[in-house]
């Protein structure tokens, strides 16, 4: 019920009581479905809209640092105006900021069509999300709802009420429905909407849990996991949880996928090699060699088949493939080679498929176990740390890794590496690279008081061996040294430098 219409009417006016009268100073992006307004009155306020595809919210921040680059300023014409009243559209899931001069921003929160738009006068001049085109065309005079909430018109209405009360919304009906709305007589039905209109008009604001999915609702249901009476905290504490939480789901989906292509392969390779088996298995080398061994009445033979007497199954006649001219000792002695081999290669393809089953059941074990995690800690400890890039270092023009709680960047390419060690390392960073060959730049980022563990070192050196020309080597040398050593001449080609200083470790080519 965050972009419920009765929440939104408790929210709006909370907000027009700490922006009224203050200025916007600053309004940005730095992704396409993140936009922060920042205002400026006896103190500074933040409002930050995320429209993303999976969770569209409002969240207010008590600081907010715009990245130095791939930021772009929007809605300069209400920059430095003053903000004159907020206004709640009736019924809406809609609420507009006006500011001087007849300028204004709609906040229009609809799920996945969610949008912020600048008006002059009414008149759209832009929008904040441009592929929703209707928006160009929306008049504003359309956007508050009648709604008659009297008893005589309730009673009238009875059988088609959800679409007449449209603004309950899915939440609201759903709410009623577990109450048994559906299942009273009229005058019953309109008690429980006289009850529920008193909740939704209370300033109170709760956050619960129920079937694992974490809402923002103005009544209790579910697991209540805590209690607000101010909006704007209820909807900052949602917005936080709710992140947690879908970065857990996220993450989660993310291991579970990696956990059934491993099964899956795991599964193939079993199919394949127990086709394999049974081949083998089917082709009777030692039996043929027996055969030739004991039928064996000529030196040679020009036929490429000899038909012999199989004691092996109640004297029957076989026929055994030969080459014509050769020996019969010797390929009978070419047979038992086979079945030698033959005997080797069912082992070994027994064992391998004994060891995938293996691996198949610690793979549905741990399928089980990611069931069972509930929070992100858990799932770190369990399935490996799990870091969240803010969008600044998401367009990085590197990888970025956490290992033991250190920072391992890796360059893309040539000009990438320039980038990671002349401008983003700092001098006692610690620097890696391949020996003598092409190959990524990579950084440990130092942490303050303490030396790298030799751990931390030996997998950054991993990963230099690996995105470099001795990725496919047993053993790769990988020079390291801070980056203070490091230095670029004058017309060197891009990813070239100068090490003045280095140690060597030999480690063994392993990505991430």
């Amino acid at each position: 019920m965050h972009n419920n219409f009765f929440f939104l009417r408790k929210l709006s006016t909370s907000v027009e009581h700490r922006i009224l009268g203050a200025k916007l100073i600053a309004c940005f992006s730095q992704n396409k479905d993140e936009l922060v307004f920042e205002f400026q009155g006896k103190t500074s306020f933040f409002i930050k809209a995320d429209f993303s595809p999976t969770f569209c919210c409002l969240s207010f921040p008590s600081g907010f640092s715009r990245a130095k680059k791939n930021s772009i300023d929007l809605f300069i014409e209400v920059i430095k105006k003053k903000v004159l009243r907020l206004r709640q559209f009736v019924n809406e899931r809609s609420f507009s900021m006006e500011f001087e001069q007849g300028w204004s921003l709609l906040f229009k929160l609809h799920e996945s069509r969610s949008n912020i738009i600048l008006l002059c006068n009414g008149s759209v001049q832009s929008i904040f999300r441009n592929h929703l085109k209707n928006d160009l065309t929306l008049t504003v005079e359309d956007l508050d709802r009648q709604i008659d909430w009297s008893r005589t018109y309730f009673l009238n209405n009875v059988s088609s009420i959800k679409k007449k009360y449209f603004t309950f919304g899915k939440k609201v009906w759903s709410h009623l429905e577990t109450l048994g709305f559906d299942s009273l007589d009229s005058d019953a039905k309109w008690d429980l909407i006289e009850k529920t209109l008193e909740q939704l008009n209370e300033p109170k604001f709760y956050i619960t849990k129920s079937n694992n999915l974490l809402s923002l609702l103005l009544f209790k249901e579910g697991d209540v996991l805590k209690k607000f009476t101010d909006p704007i905290e209820a909807i900052d504490f949602f917005y936080q949880v709710r992140s947690i939480s879908d970065q857990l789901e996220t993450e989660k989906r993310r291991a579970l996928k990696e956990l059934e292509d491993k099964i899956g392969k795991a599964e193939k390779y079993i199919e394949i090699n127990t086709k394999r088996l049974k081949e083998i298995t089917a082709e009777p080398y030692r039996q043929w060699a027996d055969l030739l061994m004991a039928n064996m009445t000529n030196e040679t033979s020009n036929k490429k088949v000899i038909v012999v007497t199989d004691f092996y199954d109640n004297n029957k006649a076989v026929s055994i493939p030969i080459k014509p001219g050769v020996p019969i000792q010797k390929t009978a002695e070419q047979y038992y080679r086979k079945a030698k081999n033959q005997n080797k290669e069912i082992d070994k393809l027994r064992e391998s498929i004994q060891a995938k089953k293996e691996i198949i059941s610690k793979l549905i074990n741990s399928k089980g176990e990611l069931d069972t995690i509930r929070d992100l800690k858990s799932f770190k400890e369990k399935f490996g740390k799990v870091k969240k890039s803010s969008p600044a270092q998401q367009i990085l023009p590197f990888h970025s890794i956490d290992f033991n709680n250190y920072e391992i960047l890796i360059g893309k390419n040539a000009s990438s590496n320039d980038i990671l060690t002349l401008h983003h390392a700092k001098k006692n960073d610690l620097w890696l690279h391949a020996k003598d060959v092409a190959g990524s730049h990579v950084v440990i980022k130092h942490k303050s008081g303490t030396n790298f563990p030799k751990s931390v070192i030996e997998r950054a050196a991993e990963l230099a061996a690996y995105y470099s020309k001795r990725k496919n080597e047993m053993l790769c040398p990988v020079a390291f040294t801070e980056k203070k050593y490091v230095r670029k001449r004058k017309g060197d080609p891009a990813g070239v430098v100068v090490v003045e200083k280095e140690k060597v470790i030999l480690v063994k080519p392993q990505g991430y």
